[in-house]
């Protein structure tokens, strides 16, 4: 008979034979692996995460959108690309937003003036993907430069619904220890979802040989005639076609009186 002692060791040794005798690939992986500075690659297998897809047809999702500020001499807007490196202004180019990823523009009031200002708040270098599989979110942390604080953090929850906020230190700069937090729910920030539709070249011979394929038949339809002979109903090309492709191919005088067969 065994012994508590006994009975409790056999049964820590049986639980650690449990624990070995599974297979590694029976283990459920969590997280999600940087393909690059826009898509995200699920450990579980359960597809890709396209933050391209998040954004608008111009690559954008936040584009000179107010945010909140408690100061009354100042308008605070964000641009904010998921994939894109843009700069603001575009015709400026000593400008702290260029190549980024999030820029914060300012508008100050000041004796009867507009001042802007924009900070560069984050670029697609270096950035950083980390996923909660709790809470299917996918935060993408940017940064100025590799050796400094983060500066915009955004989170990407898979979700129904379409929604955007943001929460930050108002009258904060590029220096600030607080970063910029955004929250962003989309059913396109779930994995194999919304995939953007990426027209390959098997797709752009396919569209050519159906095109062709309907110029045929059209050409066919309007170029040929049936007539019956003692083999049975044939086609043969309409005279007037062919001697006006004729025509515009030959030269001389008798360009227009070529004929393929005799009218019947």
């Amino acid at each position: 008979m065994f012994t508590m002692p006994q009975s409790a060791l056999a049964a820590f040794y049986f639980s650690l034979f449990l624990a070995e005798a599974v297979p590694p690939a029976d283990i459920k992986r969590s997280g999600c692996i940087k393909v690059n500075q826009c898509k995200c690659l699920m450990l579980d297998g359960s597809g890709l995460i396209d933050l391209g897809s998040v954004a608008d047809e111009d690559g954008f999702l936040l584009r000179f959108t107010p945010l909140p500020s408690e100061t009354g001499d100042a308008d605070v807007l964000l641009s904010l690309s998921p994939c894109l490196s843009f700069s603001q202004p575009e015709d400026f180019t000593a400008t702290e937003c260029t190549d980024v990823a999030a820029c914060v523009i300012t508008k100050t009031h000041q004796d009867n003036r507009l001042i802007d200002q924009y900070l560069n708040y984050g670029r697609h270098e270096g950035s950083k993907f980390s996923y909660n599989d709790t809470t299917k979110t996918l935060s993408v942390t940017y940064f100025l430069s590799p050796e400094l604080q983060p500066q915009t953090v955004v989170h990407y929850r898979c979700g129904p619904n379409r929604l955007i906020s943001s929460s930050w230190s108002v009258g904060s700069d590029s220096g600030s220890s607080l970063p910029l937090q955004m929250w962003v729910e989309s059913p396109c920030a779930c994995p194999s979802a919304c995939a953007l539709v990426d027209v390959g070249p098997g797709t752009i011979i396919l569209i050519i040989l159906c095109l062709t394929g309907t110029a045929y038949f059209i050409t066919g339809s309007c170029a040929l005639r049936p007539f019956r002979s003692s083999n049975g109903v044939l086609m043969a090309p309409e005279d007037s076609v062919w001697c006006m492709i004729c025509h515009r191919l030959s030269e001389g005088p008798g360009a227009a009186s070529c004929s393929l067969r005799d009218p019947l």
